[in-house]
């Protein structure tokens, strides 16, 4: 996409969307483009709109590159959902080259995560667009550097992962937008960066085999563990995935680190077996003999806990921990915080697979106050209402939005999405200049219904903490993970969540199956449909169309067996978030298949009309 022009439309000098090489021109093109939000994003939709406009898509609105477009647009153009622009997508992913959606050639496609409803859905995309959002990584480091000191001259954790590639029918790559950004020479480049100095060398991050990769970058992470300033991954599931696999395979890791050579039957990839003993080799030249045994003693008094503190003990310099723990990704904060040893957990960065959005100005802040300001110069934003209907009419501007109240957004980019509805749910906490500050709420499209009631993933968080507050805090047990279904089977249907449990004595030790008093679960079920809205409760009690809530706990590693099984579908792990209710058949299948106990709401939730 061309720069936006020097000059805002009153005249004004207005930010080149290029982004600056120093530090302090990154802080300030921040401050430039969060203060002229509003001309900013005119300009950029005004620039799509004008290199776009011969698109089939566009064309059929009957814009046709005049200055009255950009009004033309706002008034006509609706705001749609993957399934209305699905036509257009398969016409080119199976070869149709016209301009469809995108001026410029589609050169591959993004596949979001497609784990909550069972299908991967792709997003065009384009050359420039790549190097754009790759540019926009760039943010991040200058924002903390203004709170953490040092970063530069550490190493960071980061425990990346990709997907094999998927071709289209027409030839075009199609793979998760990590994958494209870890698969790219300029992540190479940038991975050897002071900036971005990594523990793990990049043929870790880009096998193929998953397991191979979690040990190669385990090991070089634990071999580095007193130059590391971070440790990090894309979501908690992947922390707690590895520190699961770090458990199991310790014996191994000291093994290595001693005899400073890989084990044969473990790591079998050619090109990551001499990366990773290159690195081994490097660190004993560096004086890093003894490490096994102080990291053994390290572990050892985690252990003695049940593993708490594990992340700072095992990387002692670590200043924070990277990982996204807004939205959904809340309920892992105590874990989390468990083995995190006093550690920040920063959340840097908001965006998809559609585009980046915003960045988190004050990366220090408490998970429950993490707001990210949207920076306009990323795509142009809108955002819908909760509970409006889906019409132009309805859309409301990146600087007219209002604090408190919650939206849809609703994006369009460069590469051929008009008015998107992402499906991410926020809620405006103020703002950053005239840039607005949101929390990530959750998903418009994960649901559990049964008759007239639809609960939305806050909602079903939401009562899920309230029971573990309530009810199971306190007993010595902990929920590792959950998902959620409509059983209709019964008559009448109900809500069933699916939990794998872990008892305090049990963390970093052997997992075996554990399970609180009948009683204590029962009260859960309850504790649960009491925080239910209304519309459930009053099928519950008074319509009875909806039958009594049930938990069914599941045997412990289900739920990595659950991301396994999304992993082998075409998931990626950098993508992957546990699916808050579940549809597919084989995922259920996989579910019940590791039930141990099943528990009823023991009676109806309180209703009043």
């Amino acid at each position: 996409m061309a720069a936006p022009s020097d000059r805002g439309g009153d005249g004004r000098q207005t930010s080149s969307i290029a982004i600056p090489s120093t530090d302090s021109a990154i802080l300030q093109f921040i401050e430039d483009v969060t203060r002229d939000a509003a001309i900013l994003q005119k300009e950029l939709l005004f620039e799509i709109l004008r290199r776009n406009h011969a698109t089939e898509y566009l064309a059929a609105l009957g814009l046709d590159g005049s200055s009255d477009d950009y009004e033309l647009f706002k008034r006509v153009a609706p705001p749609v959902t993957y399934e209305d622009i699905q036509p257009f997508i398969k016409r080119i992913a199976n070869g149709d080259k016209s301009p469809i959606l995108c001026s410029q050639p589609i050169t591959r496609f993004l596949t979001s995560s497609g784990t909550s409803r069972g299908e991967r859905k792709l997003i065009p995309t384009t050359a420039e667009e790549l190097d754009r959002k790759r540019n926009y990584h760039r943010l991040v480091t200058p924002v903390m550097r203004q709170y953490v000191d040092g970063l530069e001259k550490g190493k960071h954790v980061r425990f990346l992962f990709v997907r094999s590639e998927s071709r289209t029918p027409a030839g075009l790559s199609a793979m998760p937008a990590l994958t494209t950004m870890f698969r790219s020479p300029q992540f190479r480049r940038m991975a050897k960066t002071s900036e971005y100095s990594l523990t793990s060398p990049v043929e870790a991050i880009v096998c193929d085999d998953v397991f191979q990769s979690m040990y190669c970058q385990l090991l070089c992470s634990l071999i580095n563990r007193n130059k590391v300033f971070s440790v990090g991954a894309a979501f908690p599931s992947i922390i707690l995935r590895v520190i699961r696999f770090l458990e199991e395979k310790w014996p191994q890791f000291l093994h290595d680190i001693r005899e400073k050579k890989l084990r044969g039957y473990m790591v079998t990839d050619v090109a990551l077996r001499d990366a990773t003993e290159e690195i081994l080799a490097a660190n004993s030249e560096e004086g890093g003999e003894g490490q096994a045994e102080l990291l053994e003693k390290a572990y050892e008094s985690c252990q003695k806990n049940g593993g708490k503190d594990l992340i700072k003990r095992l990387w002692p310099c670590a200043k924070y921990v990277e990982v996204i723990v807004t939205g959904t990704m809340v309920q892992y904060v105590p874990m989390l915080q468990f083995y995190a040893g006093g550690l920040p957990l920063v959340s840097t960065i908001y965006g998809c697979s559609e585009c980046y959005c915003a960045l988190n100005l004050r990366p220090l802040s408490s998970p429950s106050s993490i707001s990210y300001t949207f920076i306009p110069t990323m795509a142009y934003f809108e955002f819908l209402p909760i509970h409006s209907e889906p019409s132009s009419a309805s859309l409301v501007d990146l600087v007219n939005v209002e604090v408190g109240k919650e939206y849809e957004v609703v994006v369009t980019t460069d590469t051929g999405l008009y008015r998107y509805r992402i499906g991410d749910v926020l809620r405006v906490t103020g703002f950053h200049n005239s840039s607005p500050e949101f929390q990530i709420v959750g998903r418009t499209n994960v649901l559990i219904s049964i008759d007239t009631d639809k609960t939305d993933e806050e909602t079903l968080l939401r009562a899920v903490q309230i029971a573990i507050s309530k009810k199971l805090d306190g007993t010595g047990f902990r929920l590792v993970d959950f998902t959620s279904m409509a059983d209709l089977s019964t008559i009448p249907g109900h809500y069933v969540l699916f939990w794998e449990l872990t008892s305090f004595s049990n963390i970093g030790q052997s997992r075996s199956s554990c399970t609180p008093e009948a009683s204590v679960m029962e009260e859960c079920c309850l504790e649960m449909e009491e925080s239910l809205d209304t519309v459930y409760r009053q099928g519950r009690v008074c319509e009875k169309c909806i039958g009594p809530l049930e938990i069914r706990i599941v045997s412990p590693g289900t739920f990595d067996a659950l991301m396994d099984c999304c992993y082998a579908a075409g998931s990626s792990m950098d993508q992957y978030k546990t699916p808050r209710c579940v549809n597919s058949e084989a995922l259920i299948h996989l579910l019940n298949s590791r039930v141990s106990h099943s528990f009823f709401s023991p009676k109806c939730p309180v209703w009043s009309p």
